[in-house]
């Protein structure tokens, strides 16, 4: 299996194939209103629907009431952490396959294994790089879209 000259089981990369990730929506939580303002701003140049909330509450009434396929969500927060919040997204059926990228300045090992514990995918530390962080969505988002139209798909099958 050669994939350097083409002949190998993986197609070429044609662009043909990329998800429409005007389809996805992304939720942004963060308490601080410049860390917000910035990754709003390094989130408008994809093509998806941006939504936003200021704290761990309102990001659940976000999550429930607009089903969001992608959460950037910050960990130290006042009225319930990021860590409580990625538990209450994962331990509900209707919102467990949402994608949760946990943006934080925090670097201890013990942090990490609680963001891993409470259910993230990923992480993005702070201070956050725009490369990065469009990179991670762009391959989060696109696999979650992914997973939804494969699901709409075995379910259409089904009735037939």
């Amino acid at each position: 299996m050669s994939g350097s000259t083409g002949t190998g089981t993986f197609p070429a990369h044609d662009g043909a194939s990329e998800v429409d990730l005007s389809t996805g929506t992304v939720l942004i939580v963060d308490d601080n209103a410049q860390n917000l303002e910035l990754i709003q701003a390094y989130m408008e140049s994809l093509p998806c629907r941006i939504l936003i909330a200021r704290d761990g509450l309102e990001a659940i009434a976000r999550i429930e009431g607009d089903h969001p396929d992608l959460v950037l969500l910050d960990v130290m927060m006042p009225r319930m952490s990021g860590f409580e919040v990625c538990q209450k997204i994962k331990a509900n059926p209707a919102t467990r396959d949402t994608v949760i990228i946990m943006v934080t300045a925090l670097h201890e090992l013990g942090d990490m294994e609680r963001a891993v514990e409470s259910g993230c995918d990923d992480f993005v530390s702070k201070p956050v790089n725009k490369v990065e962080l469009l990179t991670r969505v762009r391959g989060l988002l696109g696999l979650r879209l992914l997973k939804k139209q494969l699901a709409i798909f075995l379910a259409s099958r089904e009735r037939q």
